[in-house]
């Protein structure tokens, strides 16, 4: 699935990729600066997560309480290699069954799960982004 749409319809948007239904772990590609940690935030927020939301840029990883659930929101930007990321006990997380959102994936990419869905982010002209989901 394609979207483009402007930072005022991210909830919408949020509310439509959750309803296509992807894997729980979803990986978040994307230049710096182009709304992966606000995208992931308005997911998280259609999940049902009440607490405001931030980067883990600094804590690796932020834990928000849903109705049903976790939501673990990863940023893996500043690790070194895909042992600390298992020092943290990633693979707990990944293979809990909770919502895992995770920026910055491809610096541990034998860490991932088999089955995850992907969220590609890109700035357009004018102040759009452009969304693909596979």
């Amino acid at each position: 699935m394609q979207y483009q749409f402007q930072l005022a319809e991210i909830d919408t948007i949020a509310k439509e990729i959750l309803n296509q239904h992807p894997e729980k772990v979803i990986l978040f590609n994307g230049q710096m600066g182009a709304g992966k940690t606000t995208f992931i935030k308005a997911l998280s927020k259609a999940l049902g997560v009440k607490n405001a939301t931030s980067s883990p840029t600094f804590s690796l990883v932020n834990e928000y309480q849903i109705p049903n659930g976790l939501v673990y929101h990863f940023d893996v930007y500043r690790l070194k290699n895909e042992t600390e990321a298992l020092d943290f006990g990633i693979d707990d997380y990944l293979y809990s069954g909770h919502w895992c959102f995770i920026e910055w994936a491809e610096k541990i990419p034998n860490l991932i799960p088999e089955k995850h869905s992907v969220i590609t982010i890109a700035i357009l002209e004018n102040g759009y982004r452009k969304l693909i989901l596979y």
